[in-house]
């Protein structure tokens, strides 16, 4: 008896929690995505970059036969 009590306090307390989460998730993921979009651009940046620093060494290193 004593757990299905705590069931219903649990029901009563975290349906407008749920419900909260429901409506704010879609705002926070709107207002997160430029932050998204400027990390993949610096990581294209920190890409290029590294791919820029390490094209002589594999010019030196030449073809790989197998």
């Amino acid at each position: 008896m004593l757990s299905f009590l705590l069931w219903l306090l649990l029901l009563v307390f975290c349906w407008p929690v749920a419900l909260l989460a429901l409506v704010l998730y879609p705002l926070v993921w709107l207002i997160l995505l430029p932050f998204r979009l400027l990390g993949i651009a610096v990581e294209g940046v920190f890409e290029l970059l590294r791919s820029i620093i390490l094209f002589p060494a594999r010019l030196l290193r030449g073809r790989q036969v197998n």
